[in-house]
């Protein structure tokens, strides 16, 4: 699927690397804006309505994750943090707050556009399977076109990797499902099982768990996860 045209925001103190990605996104047919510290981050956020994010962590003004903590109150946006640790703890605090995916300083140009593609096809995929679909598990009431869920009648706001996630698992409810294949279908990760990969999988049932009830998901021990709602 064609992505080029579609705007992307870089947030990067560094002047030098914030150039790099924006030239090399240019180059794959993204319009780019680049913010160099927190406060511009969210103003430019809300003022070019971009399709994805890519956020460094340690900015000036406030640092990223109030950034994405900011713009994802505001709007569901996905976005692609950039930390200069490779530390869980970062990884999992970035996640916890809205980010989508994350990379590790140092990284490719490579890698970088593939998980951005990756990001913007998981995008464009779940808004053309929305039909009007609405799904009803139990307590758990899924509007797939509006993007909306609630359990128990208790709305619960989700970022668009968890929503897409959820959508996921309701729709093969009781059914386990491998990290691996939660990476490839969810994500559209073309590199399976390695352990960043998983931590990041962990982490947003942690999130869907903590919005939506611990009893939601089920974890099968050394096989993945399965939705146990309205079992």
């Amino acid at each position: 699927m064609e992505l080029g045209g579609r705007r992307v925001l870089v947030v990067e103190d560094d002047v030098t690397i914030a150039a790099s990605i924006a030239a090399r996104l240019r180059a794959e047919g993204f319009s780019v804006d680049v913010a160099h510290d927190g406060p511009a981050a969210v103003s430019a956020e809300a003022s070019g309505e971009p399709d994805l994010v890519v956020l460094d962590v340690m900015l000036p003004g406030f640092d990223g994750l109030e950034v994405c903590r900011r713009i994802q109150g505001r709007r569901p946006v996905p976005v692609l943090m950039l930390t200069a640790r490779a530390d869980e703890t970062d990884m999992l605090v970035g996640l916890g707050v809205g980010a989508d995916d994350y990379l590790t300083k140092p990284f490719s140009m490579r890698v970088l556009t593939a998980r951005v593609h990756a990001l913007l096809r998981r995008v464009e995929r779940s808004s053309a399977g929305a039909s009007g679909a609405r799904i009803v598990l139990g307590d758990l009431e899924i509007d797939v076109d509006q993007r909306r869920v609630a359990r128990a009648g208790v709305a619960a706001q989700l970022t668009p990797i968890e929503f897409d996630l959820l959508v996921h698992f309701a729709r093969r409810p009781r059914v386990v499902q491998p990290r691996e294949r939660l990476l490839s279908e969810v994500w559209d990760w073309d590199v399976h099982g390695t352990s960043a990969g998983t931590r990041a999988v962990d982490s947003h049932i942690k999130a869907l768990r903590r919005k939506l009830g611990a009893d939601l998901i089920r974890t099968v021990h050394g096989v993945g996860y399965a939705l146990e709602a309205g079992a």
